[in-house]
């Protein structure tokens, strides 16, 4: 991922740091220097390093319950709003994505535990309500930053781990897209709760709440895009008109090209046709700013470009587009010469023309009626 640095590995998963959030780190050393001084500021900083910390073992909570089920993690990775371990997939059964969600909580009820163990119990509300009070003491703040953590979570919206306990939930009683329907249906009527609430009271829940609405849409979308794609092919929803640059093509070459076409991503292609790289719209632009139009395209484009065939499954090419972050799939003959291009984009387009149209058949391959 851009701008993280990679601080080691856990059994295979590589543990990042977002370079925000040593910013973020910088920002609670000020804030607390101005309310108690350099002490407090250094009481600060480690405080919220052992948040995130306590925030990382949540995640590996996640990680392992996965691993138990064949699903690997190639990173965590911390941002100042949490952090995000990126899963290969999500499993699809009910009773395996229940154990992994409910993991990462799980974890901060054993760290809130053990830590009010060590105070004797002495933690009550009014330790949650006061989290930020300089004085308060670091233990007793750690003990109280869990037992949030842990309500926090369980919200049941979308990304929070709430809201996936109750998808697995549904989906013991339901297929798994109408579950996912569901449970981000309530996580989006709880994000318009928490927006009322945060315009008569405080507006930083105004924030969170667009945060659970976009990320309870996305996830529906998602699963929606999945379901459109089950028992389709490649084929079916590839773009078959498409410019080419050649390896010898320059950024300007393929700034004309942008111009004169509505593409944003141009594949580079070898004399036999064969794939060598993608070279985005903002790889294009950037580029451009940074050496001129005179550069080369091979060193602008994105080199690690997936290639399927046109009779490959759709699904698991969508999720070859998830997993590899390239903004798009080649499409290749039994040659390895391009002949396709996928997008998640142009997968939606087809998911809406089929919604209008469920008995219609779309693609290079589609049958037309006689005319």
């Amino acid at each position: 991922m851009p701008w993280s640095l990679t601080v080691g590995h856990v059994y295979g998963t590589a543990v990042r740091i977002h370079v925000t959030f040593l910013l973020f780190l910088v920002w609670i050393w000020v804030a607390y220097y101005r309310q108690g001084g350099t002490g407090a500021a250094w009481e600060g900083v480690a405080f919220v390093a052992l948040l995130f910390f306590c925030v990382l073992l949540h995640e590996f909570g996640h990680i392992f319950a996965a691993r138990r089920y064949g699903v690997k993690t190639p990173e965590v990775t911390l941002w100042p709003f949490g952090g995000i371990a990126r899963l290969e997939r999500i499993p699809e059964k009910p009773s395996e994505e229940l154990v992994v969600a409910i993991a990462g909580p799980l974890v901060n009820v054993a760290i809130a535990v053990l830590l009010l163990l060590y105070l004797g119990g002495n933690v009550g509300v009014e330790h949650i309500e006061n989290i930020e009070n300089p004085q308060m003491g670091l233990v007793a703040k750690l003990a109280a930053a869990n037992i949030f953590l842990v309500v926090f979570n369980l919200i049941p919206a979308f990304p929070m781990d709430g809201g996936r306990v109750l998808r697995a939930l549904l989906a013991l009683k339901m297929s798994h897209a109408q579950a996912t329907q569901t449970a981000a249906s309530i996580g989006q009527g709880l994000a318009v709760m928490l927006g009322i609430l945060g315009i008569f009271g405080n507006p930083m829940l105004i924030i969170i709440a667009v945060f659970v609405f976009l990320a309870a849409t996305g996830e529906a979308g998602q699963v929606q895009m999945k379901q459109a794609a089950q028992g389709l092919l490649v084929q079916d929803a590839m773009i078959t008109h498409f410019e080419t640059l050649g390896p010898q093509a320059s950024v300007g070459d393929a700034a004309e090209a942008l111009i004169r076409t509505t593409q944003k991503e141009f594949p580079i292609v070898d004399g036999a046709g064969h794939l060598r790289g993608v070279l985005t719209r903002d790889a294009m632009i950037h580029a451009l700013q940074a050496k001129g139009p005179a550069s080369s395209v091979i060193e602008a484009m994105q080199g690690d470009v997936p290639t399927v065939g046109a009779r490959a499954p759709l699904d698991r090419a969508l999720k070859q587009i998830t997993e590899s972050g390239a903004p798009v799939v080649g499409v290749v003959d039994p040659s390895g010469k391009l002949i396709g291009l996928l997008s998640a984009e142009n997968v939606g387009e087809m998911m809406m023309l089929r919604a209008a149209q469920p008995d219609a058949r779309f693609g290079p391959w589609a049958k037309r009626p006689a005319g």
